[in-house]
């Protein structure tokens, strides 16, 4: 039997091993044709290796992000180690082939990892099941879009599943047949193989061979069945996606966007020339091979679908099947990318048709990403956030935006008019810059401004960012007052940029204007750097995380907090002391950029629990599930005509609670959802009492009067005159339209 079992097993394994490599190699040249991405390569060299092998472990070997759904993702940790521990099984069966009795050295009588094998290869069995019963209920044939396999290759999953049923079942026959005739070497401890091993009480030891052979080539050739299969789908995320986590960004949070890139450097614009540059992504070639990677790791699991607001209310993008759609063209396109441009002409007129393919354009007109697809994204992250294997979805999009923005001139119509404001006024409204301070004018308090009432930042705790909103929305005025109140009443020695200040480049950056975020930039830098800036409070999310995490690119290094980190601070140091009962219910909506995109959930939420008789209601979608606003990614600045309003579809929501106050910190979040509760209000659809506040107006509110620039515990040694009494007058009941947006 031995020679018999060389020869077959052996002979499978020759046959099929090649094909294997060569579509493995084949992706790789593939993923070669992208563009250079040196700065991926750091992940693994020695300053970083810590953190990488870390990120493997947690990520890979830990499932973190797939335990996130517990049974789903407890389905997926046993099937994930089945795969590592069986291979011991495997290792097992080549042994076999040589010798019947085989054991592996130093541990292969170890009755431990018999068990071992035995039960994780049942609980992949019990995992398998439950992945089935999850395909059977949530199939895109009975739930359609609100299934997360919408668009998935059901078919293909189907067949893995069954898959790695073969290979439980033909382990345990191969196992069962070993232990009946002696060569198996473990004792009990591999309780399930010596259970099936009763199956064969009755066989002679003859026959017993015959059967043991025909387990083991039946278990080897289920797993090379499995193997081309595997190279040759969805399931390669078996081998790429350790590799995807790797190379991956993994900041703290989302991170900031990458600057524009090309031939693996950065883009000076100053010298860049359009007809040999890459300026973002044109075609699928412009992708760096990182960008290839992604496309191939992606598992079809849906979880990014399945949290996307533009998904969730009916709009056509799907970051899975954005995804899906880029790496199903790669595929088709790589003939071509794949030969010598002097030989092309002689390619098939499929392939030539495929490289001719726009990579954004209507469908109707042959485009592989249609623009509504590209243009319905609002950056929140839940896609990023969600991904078991680290696809950067917001990378992509905004890079595809890039090109169509800057190259195409192809965009929204109504985000054109917003790009010149930013351009001639430097705010999205086209407001004069004199506008800026308006808000300061009926505070009952001074608000210095830096460069006039102060020299430079040196003599200031913080410089408060105001924003283009803050400074020049009638709504989130209500917040810059309401923050500026409560900095008073603390003593933080603050001050403002006045006209100075311009948009921080945020929404142009997001819909794919680089050149005009980074004109805004430099200059905010340049102003900054010269004030001598190093810590900024800011209210707005945007805000906060452009000059926090996106201006290093620039040289602007600055210690930026928002405000309800601040303040949090400030009420635990005792510098605020809220004593106002406030006898309402409510309940917070997460900004995606303050949340998802920098982790910051506990002092919005902090804050809220300090203010007395406050009945707080958490909405079901919080935190890192928090559903957007609609506002992000510039889509502030465009039409929503698809499908149902990303803003209503959260106000429903949070309205569904019963609260009085719905409480954001982004100004973006209030607009929009402040606009929907007012046209519910209207149609009678919303209580007329509900009004949509910012955490510092609810701070406000729990205030009494206090004597301004005293602390806690009475008054500094260098007061030299007794303090103006002030009552807090930011976003009180008495604030005219505070009923229709706080």
């Amino acid at each position: 039997m031995t020679a018999t079992r060389i020869i077959i097993g052996l002979g499978m394994t020759l046959a099929v091993l090649p094909i294997a490599g060569r579509r493995s190699l084949w992706l790789y040249r593939l993923a070669m044709t992208g563009q250079p991405a040196p700065d991926r390569l750091t992940n693994i060299e020695r300053p970083k290796i810590g953190a990488a092998i870390k990120r493997q472990i947690v990520e890979v070997f830990g499932q973190r992000k797939l335990l996130k759904w517990s049974i789903p993702g407890a389905a997926h940790f046993v099937v994930f180690w089945a795969f590592v521990i069986l291979a011991t099984v495997y290792l097992e069966a080549y042994g076999s082939l040589f010798k019947e009795a085989f054991h592996i050295p130093l541990v292969g009588h170890w009755d431990v990892l018999g068990f071992a094998q035995d039960t994780i290869a049942l609980l992949a069995l019990l995992g398998i099941i439950v992945f089935s019963i999850i395909r059977w209920k949530d199939s895109p044939a009975r739930l359609d879009r609100e299934s997360r396999f919408k668009g998935s290759h059901t078919g293909g999953a189907w067949l893995i599943l069954f898959m790695i049923f073969n290979v439980i079942w033909t382990m345990f026959f191969f196992r069962g047949a070993s232990y009946a005739n002696g060569n198996f070497p473990y004792g009990k401890g591999a309780y399930a193989s010596h259970a099936a091993s009763k199956i064969f009480d009755h066989a002679s030891g003859d026959t017993l061979d015959v059967l043991e052979t025909i387990g083991l080539m039946a278990h080897i050739g289920v797993m090379l069945s499995f193997l081309v299969i595997v190279v040759y789908s969805k399931h390669m995320h078996i081998f790429i996606a350790p590799l995807n986590v790797a190379f991956a960004r993994k900041p703290d949070g989302l991170g900031p966007l990458l600057p524009m890139q090309s031939a693996g450097k950065e883009l000076d614009f100053e010298e860049a020339d359009p007809d040999v540059d890459i300026f973002g992504r044109g075609k699928i070639e412009d992708f760096t091979w990182k960008g290839f990677l992604d496309f191939a790791t992606c598992t079809e699991c849906g979880r990014c679908q399945s949290q996307c607001p533009a998904w969730n209310t009916g709009k056509p993008l799907s970051p899975k099947m954005l995804i899906l759609d880029l790496r199903d063209h790669a595929f088709a396109k790589a003939p071509w990318l794949l030969t010598p441009e002097e030989q092309r002409d002689s390619l098939p007129d499929a392939v030539k048709a495929e490289a001719e393919r726009p990579l954004v354009a209507p469908l109707s007109e042959g485009g592989v990403i249609d623009p509504d697809v590209l243009w319905s994204c609002t950056n929140c992250g839940a896609c990023v956030e969600q991904c078991p294997v680290d696809i950067e979805h917001i990378d992509h999009i905004v890079d595809m935006r890039r090109y169509q923005t800057m190259i195409e001139s192809s965009f929204p119509a109504e985000a054109g008019g917003m790009l010149r404001n930013l351009e001639k006024a430097g705010n999205p409204w086209g407001m004069p810059a004199r506008m800026r301070t308006e808000w300061t004018k009926d505070l009952g308090f001074d608000v210095p401004v830096l460069g006039e009432d102060v020299e430079d930042a040196s003599e200031l705790d913080y410089l408060f960012w105001v924003g283009c909103a803050g400074a020049l929305d009638d709504k989130a005025q209500k917040t810059t007052k309401a923050v500026a109140e409560l900095l008073n009443i603390a003593g933080v020695k603050y001050a403002i940029l006045g006209q100075a200040e311009t948009c921080t480049g945020d929404p142009a950056r997001r819909m794919g204007n680089e050149f005009v975020f980074q004109m805004l930039a430099q200059q905010n830098v340049e102003t900054l750097n010269e004030a001598k800036v190093t810590k900024i409070v800011a209210t707005c999310p945007h805000c906060f995380n452009t000059m926090g995490r996106e201006y290093e690119q620039l040289g602007g290094n600055y210690e930026v907090v928002h405000h309800t980190q601040l303040l949090n601070d400030l009420v635990a140091a005792g510098k605020l002391v809220p004593q106002q009962q406030v006898t309402s219910t409510a309940t917070y909506h997460d900004p995606c950029f303050l949340g998802r995109h920098n982790k910051v959930y506990s002092p919005p939420r902090e804050l809220i629990a300090k203010v007395g008789g406050l009945q707080y209601k958490e909405m079901e979608r919080s935190k890192e599930r928090s559903f957007c606003c609609g506002a992000g990614g510039a889509r502030m600045w465009m039409e929503e005509t698809i499908g149902q309003r990303i803003n209503d579809n959260r106000t429903e929501e949070a309205l569904a609670l019963s609260p009085d106050a719905i409480i954001t910190g982004c100004p973006f979040c209030k607009t929009m959802i402040s606009d929907s509760v007012a046209g519910k209000q209207s149609s009678g659809a919303a209580p007329a009492h509900v009004e949509v506040i910012d955490v510092a107006q609810l701070m406000v509110r729990a205030m009494k009067p206090v004597r301004v620039g005293m602390a806690a515990d009475g008054p500094s040694e260098t007061d030299t005159a007794e303090p103006a009494v002030v009552e807090p007058t930011g976003a009180t009941d008495d604030d005219p339209g505070a009923g229709t947006d706080g």
